[in-house]
C-alpha cells in the first residue's frame, strides 16, 4: 500500500525532466507571497505604537500561516513532479513474456538408419524421448511434426495440444514411407507447415543421422526457409565410427556395424544460410544439451527483438499528495479565519 503514496523522488525516473526546471519557480512565488502580503493596505488604522500592536497579535498565528504556506508549496511541487511523469525504478521490471512468441516445427528422420544402436536402444527412440522433453519445456508456443524418409508428411500442424503432439512423435515408426533420406523433402515439407499466418519467429529444428540420397535438393528447401525467415537448426545423431545398424538381408534383417556418415557440410550449409546452427548429438545427453542450447538461443532471440515495453506512469502518488497539501491549506486557511473572527 505504501508505494502508492511514495513520494521519494529520488526511487523515480521521469518521461518529461524538462518539466522539473518549473521547481525552481516555486521560491519565486513564495516570495512574491511573502512580499504581497506584507506590502497589502488594511482597511484598518492604528494610532499605536508598533510594539504595543504585536502585544495583541497571537504568536502561534505567524506559523500557521508559514504552515499554509508551505502546503501549498509543497502542492506545487507534486504536481510539476506529476507534469513530469514519473515512473519507479525501484519496481521490478517485468518478465518477458514468451507466450505466443514462437512457432516451432520439429522435423525428424525415420529412415531405417535412425534404428542404431549406438544410442540407447536407438538413435529414433532417443530423438523421439528428448523431442517430447523439449516439447514438455514449451510454454505457449506452437510446435508441429513432420516425419521424413524418403518422403515426407505432416504429422502434427503446428499446434498448443501438447498431449496431441506428444502422441504423434511416440508413433514415429520407420518403414511407413519409401526408403531413403530426403532431406530436402523434411525441410521443404516443414517450411509449407509454417503458414502466412505464423507467429514472428518461425524455427525449424530438422533432425537426421545420414546424408541426402533422394528427393528435391536440401538447399532449394533451405533457400526457401530463409524467403520466409524460418531459422533452421539442424542436428545431426550418431557417434563417431561405427554403429550396429539394421541391414536387410534374404535372410531378414541383420545389425551390422556400418559406419556412421553424416552430411554435416550441408546441414552446417543450411544452418548458415538461415541464420541458424549446426549440432552434433554423439549421445542423449549431448542432444538433450542441443535442444536447452536451441532453447536458449530462441529465448535470447525473442529478448533481442522484444521491444521493451516502457513502465507504467506512477502518477497517482504525487497528484493524491498534491491534493492533499491544497487540502490541508485551505481547511487550515478556513479555521486560522474563524479564530480570527
Amino acid at each position: 500500500m505504501s508505494r502508492y503514496f511514495n513520494i521519494f523522488f529520488w526511487e523515480y525516473d521521469f518521461y518529461n525532466p524538462h518539466m522539473l526546471w518549473l521547481l525552481l519557480a516555486i521560491p519565486v512565488l513564495l516570495f512574491f507571497w511573502e512580499y504581497l502580503q506584507k506590502t497589502r493596505v488594511g482597511q484598518l488604522k492604528y494610532a499605536n505604537s508598533e510594539q504595543e500592536q504585536l502585544s495583541y497579535s497571537i504568536g502561534w498565528v505567524r506559523y500557521i500561516r508559514w504552515g499554509i504556506t508551505t502546503c501549498y508549496a509543497m502542492s506545487m511541487a507534486c504536481l510539476i513532479l506529476t507534469l513530469a511523469e514519473p515512473y519507479n525504478t525501484s519496481i521490478d521490471p517485468p518478465k518477458i513474456d514468451y507466450k505466443n512468441g514462437i512457432d516451432i516445427i520439429l522435423s525428424i528422420d525415420a529412415s531405417g538408419s535412425m534404428l542404431a544402436q549406438d544410442f540407447d536402444p536407438n538413435r529414433l527412440e532417443v530423438a523421439k524421448r528428448v523431442a517430447k522433453k523439449f516439447v514438455d519445456s514449451r510454454k505457449g508456443d506452437r510446435v508441429g511434426l513432420v516425419v521424413y524418409e524418403g518422403e515426407a508428411y505432416t504429422a502434427c500442424p503446428a499446434t498448443l495440444d501438447y498431449k496431441l503432439l506428444k502422441d504423434q512423435i511416440t508413433a514415429i515408426e520407420p518403414g511407413y514411407l519409401e526408403p531413403g533420406t530426403a532431406i530436402g523433402s523434411g525441410l521443404g515439407v516443414a517450411v509449407t507447415r509454417l503458414r502466412s499466418d505464423s507467429l514472428p519467429s518461425k524455427v525449424i529444428i530438422l533432425l537426421t543421422d545420414g546424408s541426402s540420397n533422394t528427393g528435391p535438393d536440401p538447399m532449394e528447401a533451405a533457400e526457401l526457409a530463409k524467403q520466409k525467415k524460418c531459422k533452421v537448426y539442424t542436428i545431426g545423431v550418431g557417434a563417431n565410427g561405427m554403429a550396429p545398424t539394421p541391414v536387410q538381408t534374404p535372410f531378414g534383417v541383420i545389425y551390422q556395424n556400418v559406419p556412421v556418415e553424416i552430411d554435416e557440410a550441408i546441414l552446417r550449409d543450411i544452418a548458415k544460410l538461415t541464420n541458424g546452427k549446426y549440432f552434433r548429438a554423439q549421445d542423449e545427453k549431448s542432444l538433450e544439451k542441443i535442444y536447452a542450447e536451441i532453447d536458449k538461443l530462441e529465448k535470447r532471440k525473442m529478448e533481442d527483438q522484444h521491444l521493451a515495453v516502457e513502465p507504467p506512469l506512477t502518477l497517482f502518488p504525487f497528484f493524491i499528495w498534491s491534493m492533499l497539501f491544497s487540502l490541508a491549506a485551505w481547511g487550515v486557511q478556513r479555521l486560522k479565519f474563524k479564530l480570527d473572527d
